[in-house]
């Protein structure tokens, strides 16, 4: 608290001085500890809502500079580095190595700017960093209300490093009084579709539920679920746990459960996303790869070791013909603006199997690329994924995806599962040496090399007729693949 034998004009230089120093400040007042900040789970992706924390590079007491790691953090695609921005020393790390579900922007961690005050923070709880986010939001109670309204300071909540909301937690705004804050839309919203605000994260001014929040909340709930209203008593015990179904009962035999890892939750969560909001259909066709395995094996013969060309590695720049060719396959659905996007370059997304789950690494701007550029990219990529090891940048997005279980020769031929807001996604079978009638032969037939392509597509995007226009132009490439050079 300011000191009112300070000067007038200093007094309000330290109100209104840098946002930082306003936190410290405050710090100072409402709790008994030095000036410090509190280190939020940080949203190392736009999908990611909660995050494992793999394990501290940084023990307390360590300097730390703009850029240092920090931490490795479990998202919901891969595990990631934690890159610190601010110069200072980690003085407490409140949650331990291995911890799972932990919501953005809860406390995980205090810096302090002086080595010195370090010592400080031996005792300090993830308990106090709560108290004392709560208690710079409001004016201390023995602190005279008058004094609050002269300086006409609007409430203030600690800045967490993630640089994502301020809110220290998953609970939704609530006034004094446990009074939800939102706006009236997403109130309007919410009654709608029976949605309990309670469960819904704000990330509005000073934690407000708006109405993309409760958007965000609605599609990400499972399928079926109308959960009503907590009641007083559910609230106090906890609504998630009053409303849980009661386990199954497992039949007879011995089994085992096995724990759901962060990335796999999400993959369930957008596949049955995908499943139950996108209208696809499915187009097949057999394709000749004879002649593309010639030109690999071609190739390849003359590579002296600086590449070694897949069918996958022809078959991606093949996509970016086709879907030059009939762009409407090359599109997104952006259904919140009202317009199809319909890209000029080709972000191919190939299908990678982890350890962890699915990833698909990106190939961008693969219509500009040469073989050989696409060869290294997508080795390099997928030794990457299966490691944990992409970026977010380099997993999210793409404008089309492939994905081959040609490796699996027990797999002639599936479909897949479009990854929204992408229309197309192909899938590719093992080769077949497959009888046809070749009137030049000896025996009246010969043996052609094929495979099953089978494209998903979405109908909001994309019609069956120009669908069908996109495999045929695929097939053309694919048997004729001198056409890569027009």
């Amino acid at each position: 608290m300011l000191r009112r034998s300070l000067p007038c004009a200093a007094r309000c230089a330290t109100l209104f001085s840098a946002a930082r120093t306003q936190l410290r400040f405050q710090l100072r007042c409402y709790a008994s500890y030095p000036a410090h900040t509190v280190i939020g789970m940080p949203a190392l992706s736009p999908t990611m809502t909660q995050g494992n924390l793999a394990n501290w590079v940084k023990k307390e007491g360590d300097a730390l500079a703009p850029g240092d790691v920090i931490a490795e953090i479990e998202t919901d695609k891969a595990q990631m580095d934690f890159e610190f921005q601010e110069d200072g020393f980690l003085a407490k790390i409140l949650v331990p190595d291995g911890t799972k579900d932990i919501p953005v922007n809860k406390p995980i961690g205090v810096y302090v700017e002086d080595a010195n005050d370090v010592p400080a923070f031996k005792d300090f709880k993830l308990e106090d960093a709560t108290t004392t986010s709560t208690a710079a939001a409001s004016p201390s109670a023995e602190q005279p209300a008058k004094e609050s309204e002269n300086a006409k300071e609007p409430e203030k909540r600690p800045v967490l490093s993630s640089g994502a909301a301020a809110a220290t937690g998953s609970a939704p705004a609530a006034g004094s009084e446990g009074r939800i804050i939102a706006s009236p839309l997403a109130k309007t919203i919410a009654l709608e579709k029976g949605v309990s605000l309670r469960q819904v994260t704000g990330t509005g001014p000073h934690g407000r539920i708006v109405k993309a929040d409760v958007e965000q909340f609605l599609a990400n709930k499972p399928a079926g679920e109308n959960a009503p209203a907590p009641t007083p008593a559910q609230s106090k015990a906890g609504f998630a746990a009053a409303a849980s179904p009661a386990p199954p009962v497992a039949a007879g035999g011995k089994y085992k459960d096995i724990e759901v890892t962060q990335m796999r939750g999400i993959i369930a969560d957008r596949l049955l996303q995908s499943t139950q909001s996108i209208p696809s259909y499915i187009v097949s066709t057999n394709v000749s790869v004879s002649k593309l395995s010639k030109l690999r094996k071609s190739l390849n013969a003359t590579s002296n070791g600086n590449y070694k060309l897949s069918i996958n590695d022809l078959l991606i720049k093949i996509i970016t013909v086709a879907a030059k060719r009939v762009p409407e396959a090359n599109s997104y659905w952006m259904g919140n603006e009202k317009v199809i996007r319909q890209f000029e370059n080709v972000d191919v997304s190939v299908a990678v199997a982890t350890p962890s789950g699915l990833l698909t690494p990106i190939v961008k701007n693969a219509d500009t690329k040469g073989l050989t550029a696409i060869s290294r990219e997508v080795k390099e990529l997928a030794g990457r994924a299966k490691i944990n090891k992409l970026k977010p940048e380099e997993f999210q997005g793409g404008t089309i995806c492939i994905s081959n279980m040609g490796m699996n020769h027990a797999v002639n031929m599936f479909t897949s599962i479009i990854n929204p807001p992408q229309s197309t996604i192909l899938a590719v079978g093992t080769l077949q040496k497959i009888a046809v009638e070749d009137a030049a032969a000896e025996h009246g037939f010969t043996f052609d090399e094929q495979i099953t392509i089978t494209g998903t597509f979405d109908h909001r995007t994309i019609d069956g007729a120009k669908a069908g226009e996109f495999m045929r132009e695929l097939k053309r490439v694919t048997e004729n693949p001198l056409e890569l050079l027009l």
